[in-house]
């Protein structure tokens, strides 16, 4: 019987080792990837209606897409630069507010992804609710009233952005331009050997 209540303690001894190193090894994956967050706070430029500027710093907007500057939307016989308008009204709504930027990871050309609140306000989901900007990913019940109204981009025929990148590409010879594909391979480099 002392044998067995021995071998029962140590199972539960061991189990609970177990378990606080979990823990431990849990707690020190939290506080790594804390340190990858990365904060930008305004004054902020937009280059078009989902991509923010702070100095030399390029950053996406997470879960959206908007359209590009030369992109154009509506009738062929009412025709207007949606990509312009679009990113005329970010622009606006950067100048309205503080914007706090938080992001983790770069997408393919290098630039942060990112999210940005000022306060409860979230910067891409109104840029979809006001219909300026389709669901990536996320907002899809914003797109969905957006579009239900009839507002921004959807109040006419519209290209979606990636459709419409696709075709241009296409047009161009279908070929990201060299300095795009060396831009992220050096950043990647960069963030690898922690020079950045």
């Amino acid at each position: 019987m002392g044998r067995k209540v021995t071998r029962l303690a140590r199972f539960i001894r061991d189990v609970l080792m177990g378990l606080v190193i979990l823990l431990l090894a849990g707690l020190i994956i939290v506080k790594l990837d804390e340190q990858d967050v990365q904060l930008v706070n305004g004054p902020l430029r937009a280059v078009d209606g989902d991509t923010l500027a702070k100095g030399s710093l390029r950053m996406r907007l997470e879960g959206i897409d908007a359209p590009e500057m030369e992109q154009t939307c509506g009738e062929p016989s009412d025709v207007y630069a949606c990509g312009r308008v679009v990113r005329q009204r970010l622009q606006s709504m950067l100048d309205d507010g503080p914007w706090s930027c938080e992001g983790r990871s770069r997408d393919r050309y290098g630039r942060l992804l990112v999210r940005c609140r000022s306060g409860e306000d979230d910067l891409g989901r109104r840029l979809v609710a006001e219909g300026l900007a389709i669901a990536d990913g996320d907002y899809l019940g914003e797109e969905r009233a957006a579009r239900r109204a009839g507002i921004g981009l959807w109040q006419a025929p519209f290209e979606r952005p990636a459709d419409w990148r696709r075709q241009h590409q296409i047009a161009r010879g279908g070929l990201e331009p060299f300095w795009a594909t060396g831009s992220y391979l050096s950043q990647m480099v960069r963030e690898w050997l922690g020079s950045e």
